[in-house]
């Protein structure tokens, strides 16, 4: 009987750690890294901040676990759209701007959130903790590669492995700069795309450009 009674708790135990992981990501989403504190995050939740220090034993290891978990999930829903077999039948030109397009909307669609987990991931430097998301980061670029690899006949450049990882490189800290960097960008409105259909023209041409294949133009 204690078994029995056991199980149901701890299924709404989990439950409730996964409404308060949700809710922690929402509130960073809406309220930035600043104004994201347990009692907010405990009401959307609709937990009692007590509740919240009875899973976390504070703000930072509640957002720690925010972090991985999103990165884990991000991994994992990617190893599940894009297989092999599903990348072999596109065209290198063609997956680059599926590609480009998907991240540029996502970054748009979760600014605050990915502002938010950057500015603590980074205020969070040579920690174990860090250490464990750039892992994680690595293993989604380095399967992105492997992927973009399998079309490397198309590629003219004499180092695909590294030209490939490198136009990801590019390619994310041009949408973390323009999108997620805290600063000002009225200034640079002369040199850089004037709405997001630019954008996805001028960093698709970038892409493809850098890895020496032809684009047709739209």
């Amino acid at each position: 009987m204690a078994k029995k009674t056991l199980e149901p708790q701890q299924a709404r135990s989990r439950e409730s750690t996964r409404k308060l992981l949700k809710a922690t990501a929402e509130v960073l989403g809406q309220h930035g890294l600043e104004g994201t504190t347990i009692p907010r995050i405990a009401q959307h939740a609709g937990l009692t901040p007590g509740a919240v220090y009875r899973r976390f034993p504070d703000k930072d290891a509640l957002l720690e676990a925010v972090v991985i978990g999103i990165l884990e999930r991000q991994e994992q829903r990617l190893r599940l759209a894009l297989t092999p077999d599903m990348v072999r039948q596109i065209p290198l030109a063609v997956f680059a701007e599926q590609l480009v397009s998907s991240m540029l909307v996502s970054y748009r669609a979760n600014a605050g959130l990915l502002r938010a987990l950057r500015q603590f991931s980074q205020e969070r430097f040579h920690t174990p903790f860090c250490k464990r998301v750039a892992k994680l980061e690595m293993r989604t670029i380095q399967h992105l590669v492997e992927l973009l690899l399998l079309h490397r006949n198309e590629v003219q450049h004499p180092d695909p492995p590294l030209a490939l990882s490198f136009a990801l490189m590019t390619l994310t800290s041009t949408l973390v700069e323009l999108i997620l960097a805290d600063h000002d960008l009225k200034y640079w409105q002369a040199v850089i795309p004037k709405d997001d259909q630019s954008l996805k023209r001028e960093l698709l041409r970038t892409f493809l450009g850098y890895l020496g294949i032809e684009q047709k133009d739209s």
